[in-house]
């Protein structure tokens, strides 16, 4: 499958070194940057009805860098002045020098994971057990508070921001060949916003265990994710466009060997069809390179329509094997609800 527009479901980089814009420089293709859902913060009146008292918390557990904006948006609405001894805890170094544009960085008492992994910030807050935990989080959780469970630590979750659909506009232009999707609530969003998203012929890559989960669940087949050897989205996305590539190549060179023997040929077709009909004929030209790419082309681009076809004839004959599937399930599920109720 050609790709030639990406929606990636993230806000655009700040910075311009980001991979993504040297994907575009690279592979020709274009990349769209297009959250599928946005965060909203609660208020302060809604977040009293947690009845969660955030002065009687000793240390923050940090996750995010939105955690960060929406505790110290809802401390200045519920007018508490966040004392100079509170403890942060922040699970990558990134998020920890973010706590700069609220606090003096160099006076605080900021700890972090020196891996960017939860697990690794568990022996630090080992060492300050003694300390009153409080962690901000979104309405959708995340892997991480699982951590936090599996070790035993003793904290609060406060939901201060949620996340909820960013809408589509009706009849707004959706032509791209690949969707890039970070969270649960981006597939969720995908499939409200478009139901026939099933008939799509679209590539999908996916990042993370619950994202991967969810994409499944919804009957969405994942063709890029992280591995070991990719272990950056836009690395797995450029290691998926290579193939693709290359891929492409090889079909281009060896339809254009193919024209080349067919043109290579005609000179001596002409010759006998001259011996045959004893009519003089004027002398056969070589091609030149212009008409020799130009037939190439062609070519290529007719074979191409030509896979294009039979992919979209077999995403059709899945996508039919797949809503037959679900009506077989479905009515396996009544039978087997009918048979409980009878017995």
């Amino acid at each position: 499958m050609n790709i030639n527009k990406i929606l990636v479901s993230q806000p655009r980089p700040t910075s311009e070194k980001s991979p993504y814009f040297d994907l575009e420089k690279k592979y020709g293709v274009e990349i769209v940057f297009r959250p599928f859902i946005k965060v909203e913060g609660l208020t302060s009146k809604e977040f009293r009805h947690s009845k969660i008292n955030v002065p009687d918390y000793s240390a923050i557990i940090l996750t995010a860098r939105t955690a960060i904006d929406h505790f110290f948006r809802l401390c200045k609405e519920l007018r508490y002045n966040v004392p100079d001894t509170l403890k942060y805890f922040c699970v990558s170094e990134t998020i920890a020098h973010y706590l700069q544009k609220y606090v003096v960085y160099r006076k605080r008492k900021i700890f972090y994971s020196e891996t960017g992994r939860m697990e690794d910030l568990i022996p630090i807050i080992a060492k300050h057990h003694k300390e009153t935990y409080l962690m901000p989080v979104s309405d959708v959780h995340n892997d991480k508070a699982v951590v936090l469970d599996n070790n035993k630590v003793k904290y609060v979750k406060a939901v201060m921001y949620r996340t909820v659909s960013n809408n589509f506009k009706p009849g707004e232009q959706f032509d791209y060949d690949m969707l890039v999707f970070f969270t649960p609530a981006g597939i969720k969003s995908y499939t409200t916003n478009f139901p026939d998203y099933m008939d799509r012929k679209v590539v999908i890559a996916a990042m993370g265990q619950t994202t991967l989960e969810a994409a499944a669940q919804a009957g969405l087949t994942v063709d890029i994710t992280i591995t070991p050897e990719t272990p950056s989205m836009a690395s797995a996305i450029e290691n998926y466009l290579k193939k693709v590539k290359a891929e492409e190549e090889k079909i281009a060179a060896r339809e254009a060997r193919e024209a080349a023997k067919k043109a290579a040929a005609t000179p001596a077709k002409k010759k006998a069809a001259k011996k045959t009909t004893n009519k003089p004929a004027t002398p056969s030209r070589p091609l030149t390179e212009e008409e020799l790419f130009a037939k190439r082309s062609a070519a290529a681009k007719k074979a191409a329509a030509t896979r294009r076809a039979k992919a979209e004839a077999a995403a059709a004959a899945a996508a039919k094997r797949s809503a037959a599937a679900k009506k077989a399930a479905a009515t396996r599920r009544a039978k087997a609800e009918a048979l409980k109720a009878k017995a």
